[in-house]
Parts: C-alpha cells; sequence; structure tokens
C-alpha cells in the first residue's frame, strides 16, 4: 500500500506502507497523535472538575456557617432549660428544708424522741461514680440532684406521714381519756364511794360521782367516744351511756331528756 504525498511545485512522492521501517514510523506518529489528544482532553476534563470544586468552596462554606450557627442557637436554648431547671431544683430544695424545719418542730411538740423522726439525716444514696466525662462544667449533674432530691422527699413524706400517725394516737388519746366535770356549775353532792344510802340511810358503795345543778342545766361529755345507750334503765333515769375505747365507759344519769342517739359521736365539752 502507498501513500502519494503532493508537493507545492506538482511533484508527487510515494510512500510504500509494505516496508517495515516506513510502517514504523507511521505507527509510532499516529500513537503520538491520540496520546496527545488523550492527554489535552484529560487535562481539560481534570481543569473543569477543579475549577467546579473550587465553585462549590463558598456554597460549602455558607452551609457549614449555618450549621454552626443551629449549633450555637441548639446549646443556647439547652442552657436556658438547664438554668430554669436548676432554678426550679433550688425551690424543691428550699421547700424541702422548711418541711425538714417542720418536721423537727412538730417532733419537739409532741414530745417525741428525736432519734425516731431525725429530719437532719440525708436519705442514703449509692451508684456508680461520676468521673465528669462527657459533662460540661459549667452545667451541674441535675439528673443525680433529681435522683438524690427524690430519695430525700420520699423519706420526709414517710417521716411526715408516721409523725403524724403518732400525734393523732397521742391526742386521740388524751381525747379520749375521761377527764373534767360534766356540768358548767354546781358542786359536788355525792363522792365515789362508800356513802348513806339517800332513799333508806343504809351505808352502801355510790359506783358515781353526783353533781347538784339547776334544773335545765347542761351536761356534757368528759371525753371523746361514741354513745352506746341513750334513754331509760332502771336505777339510773334517763341514761346517756358513753365508750371511750380503752375499757373506759362513762354514764351520765338522772337527765331531764336526752339529745344524742345511739352510735353518734361526740366531743369533749
Amino acid at each position: 500500500m502507498n501513500i502519494i504525498f503532493l508537493r507545492r511545485k506538482g511533484k508527487a512522492r510515494q510512500l510504500n506502507l509494505a516496508r517495515p521501517l516506513t510502517l514504523s514510523v507511521v505507527a509510532a506518529l499516529t500513537v503520538l497523535v491520540l496520546g496527545g489528544a488523550f492527554a489535552l482532553g484529560l487535562q481539560y476534563g481534570l481543569g473543569a472538575h477543579q475549577r467546579g470544586m473550587l465553585s462549590d468552596i463558598p456554597r460549602f462554606g455558607d452551609v457549614l456557617a449555618e450549621q454552626k450557627k443551629q449549633l450555637a442557637d441548639l446549646k443556647q436554648q439547652l442552657q436556658l432549660r438547664v438554668d430554669a431547671m436548676a432554678m426550679r431544683l433550688g425551690a424543691m430544695n428550699a421547700h424541702v428544708i422548711r418541711l425538714d424545719a417542720l418536721g423537727r418542730r412538730l417532733t419537739e411538740m409532741a414530745d417525741i424522741d428525736s432519734r425516731e423522726f431525725n429530719f437532719d439525716v440525708a436519705p442514703p444514696s449509692g451508684g456508680p461514680e461520676n468521673d465528669g466525662e462527657g459533662v460540661s462544667a459549667g452545667i451541674p449533674d441535675l439528673t443525680q440532684m433529681l435522683a438524690q432530691l427524690e430519695q430525700r422527699v420520699n423519706l420526709r413524706d414517710s417521716q411526715l406521714a408516721a409523725l403524724e400517725n403518732v400525734i393523732l394516737a397521742q391526742e386521740l388519746k388524751e381525747d379520749i381519756h375521761p377527764e373534767g366535770r360534766p356540768v358548767a356549775r354546781g358542786f359536788i353532792s355525792s363522792y365515789f364511794g362508800e356513802r348513806a344510802d339517800p332513799f333508806d340511810g343504809r351505808e352502801a358503795f355510790h359506783k358515781g360521782v353526783d353533781f347538784a345543778g339547776a334544773m335545765g342545766d347542761k351536761v356534757v361529755a368528759v371525753a371523746e367516744g361514741v354513745v352506746t345507750w341513750a334513754g331509760e334503765r332502771s336505777g339510773f333515769g334517763k341514761l346517756v351511756e358513753i365508750s371511750h375505747g380503752d375499757g373506759y365507759v362513762t354514764r351520765y344519769a338522772h337527765n331531764q331528756r336526752t339529745l344524742v342517739a345511739v352510735g353518734q359521736m361526740v366531743k369533749r365539752g
């Protein structure tokens, strides 16, 4: 195969491709041309890609700045919530301190051994120690504070409930203990024990105390209790009987009329 080259003067020159040397030269030139074209295309493509990446840098910077702003806003909101929670915990702790003072005062008023209701001792708390990792130095460990406060509130709640029961029992014991006079005025006309029977003059054992009063004077209970009898009974006339518990029973006899009913709760006085 021949390749014909035309010169300016019209002369022609033939290149025989059948010769090995000629073929090698042509192949080398072809590879060189194709390689150069590929290199130019690759360089152009890389340059365009780099130019695209460089053009994206400002956009990435804007996105990063926006994310930083959002993160700062979230941090500020979190700090505000933490501050509010800390203030709330402080108020609750102050309330518990007042409860402690009230408990101590009630214990003293009820004359109860302070060792039974000690409002100065904090409840025990356990759990692993916190080494501080992952916790900001400017934000207190509110979770631990909340757990301790919850334990303290639960302990004080049980202590105050038990103290209330003790005080109520003491008050009830005082209320149901018979003492005082069943009439507002008058004098004792006959004491408990041996006396001369007012009907036959013989010596007899008197199981009560007689009070002399005017017609219409009120008769009142000497202790809190439940009415177990209200009506006529032989030897007592119109009788009111009140049970005070613990074996205590009081009877109010020879009344002009009865103003209570069986099963009714009555107070002292």
